[in-house]
């Protein structure tokens, strides 16, 4: 691997922080995640979607909030 600046280290290390702190609140909130991983969506957590092909992907299907 190639060396980094340390400007870039230290905006990696912030994203790893970041993504780390983001997955453990999801975690702690019941919530699940999803990974890219070998060309397909991943989903990881109690409530994930047993079936990722299961997901709404139209917006007819789409939660509708109120304004």
């Amino acid at each position: 691997m190639t060396q980094l600046s340390p400007d870039t280290q230290e905006m990696l290390n912030s994203l790893r922080t970041a993504v780390a702190e983001t997955l453990e609140r999801k975690r702690r909130l019941g919530q699940y995640a999803v990974f890219w991983q070998e060309g397909k969506p991943v989903f990881i957590g109690e409530d994930a979607p047993r079936n990722p092909d299961d997901t709404a992907s139209d917006d007819d299907q789409q939660p509708k909030t109120r304004h």
